[in-house]
C-alpha cells in the first residue's frame, strides 16, 4: 500500500514517547513523577465519584458559564478567607479556567 506524502512526515507525539519513557522507568523500579500525557496514575477519590454521579443524577451536565458558577466563585472566597485571611467578594472572581 502506498501512503500519501502527509502521512508519511507525521513524527510521533513527544507526549506520548515522555509518558511511554516514564512507564518503562515505572516498570524497572525507577520513582517517577510523569508529566507526559496528563493521566493520573492513581484512582478517583470515593466522594469525586459520589459527587458526580450525584450532579449528573441532578441535571448538571451543561457547560457551565465561561466566568464562573456562584457556588464556585463562593467557595473561592471562603478558602481565602479560611487558609490566607484574604477577603473578596465573590463578584470579583472571573474563573477563566
Amino acid at each position: 500500500m502506498k501512503l500519501a506524502s502527509r502521512v508519511r512526515s507525521l513524527i510521533s507525539s513527544p507526549t506520548l514517547a515522555i509518558t511511554s519513557k516514564a512507564t518503562q522507568l515505572k516498570k524497572n523500579g525507577v520513582d517517577v513523577v510523569s508529566f507526559g500525557a496528563g493521566e493520573p496514575d492513581f484512582d478517583t477519590p470515593q466522594y469525586i465519584k459520589d459527587s458526580a454521579i450525584k450532579a449528573i443524577q441532578e441535571g448538571a451536565t451543561k457547560y457551565t458559564p465561561s466566568t464562573g458558577t456562584p457556588q464556585l466563585k463562593q467557595a473561592i472566597a471562603e478558602k481565602l478567607r479560611r487558609d490566607n485571611s484574604l477577603h473578596y467578594d465573590p463578584a470579583q472572581f472571573c474563573d477563566e479556567h
